[in-house]
């Protein structure tokens, strides 16, 4: 049994094909955990602010020093990192906008991704502090950036592992559902990336 955290980004809705992909990995954790659970936080109905002074200020108080304003700064941020905390395996839906990721997700990683909470700094460099969970990620894409001429372009994937490893969680393994606005591919880019799921 698993505690199953799906983040989705997306502002598509039932359209979402990243929300499928995400939806179908986690069929296939429950299968694999019967019984597992699943929490679902949808970053675009939640609207993660981008980063204000107020945010920052309250990032660098200490707990025992905060105001009720500091607090309410805080709120997005410390829910997000007890939704990770709480869960064994993370499922992040990253649709492709521009060649990188959805400005709800780059929000929602601004919001975990704090110095002495979820890394450290230390005489070796940084450290993750967020350790023993499996990320998978479901990436969409309407071209082919998995190889061939585009590959360079995506700049999605990269990042992902990147930021998520710089807080410890380096177990990170993607599925892609791409070509989905390329005649004679985008009819077969659902079953496809659906049937290339294969958990390790």
């Amino acid at each position: 049994m698993k505690k199953i955290l799906h983040i989705i980004s997306s502002p598509r809705g039932a359209a979402s094909f990243s929300i499928k992909l995400g939806n179908a990995i986690i069929e296939k954790l429950q299968a694999a955990y019967p019984g597992s659970t699943v929490k679902e936080s949808n970053l675009v109905n939640k609207h993660f602010p981008h980063l204000e002074e107020a945010h920052l200020t309250s990032f660098f108080t200490p707990p025992e020093s905060r105001t009720p304003e500091n607090i309410a700064a805080a709120e997005h941020s410390d829910e997000a990192i007890r939704e990770i905390l709480d869960a064994d395996i993370i499922v992040i839906g990253a649709p492709m906008y521009n060649f990188t990721i959805h400005s709800t997700l780059k929000a929602w990683f601004d919001h975990i991704v704090r110095a002495g909470v979820t890394f450290k700094y230390d005489e070796h460099g940084a450290e993750g502090l967020i350790k023993g969970k499996k990320v998978y990620i479901a990436e969409t894409t309407g071209g082919i950036y998995s190889e061939g001429p585009m590959q360079p372009y995506d700049y999605a994937a990269p990042y992902l592992k990147t930021i998520l490893g710089h807080i410890g969680m380096t177990d990170v393994t993607i599925f892609r559902i791409e070509g989905t606005a390329i005649p004679g591919i985008q009819d077969a880019a659902l079953e496809k990336g659906i049937n290339s799921i294969i958990l390790n």
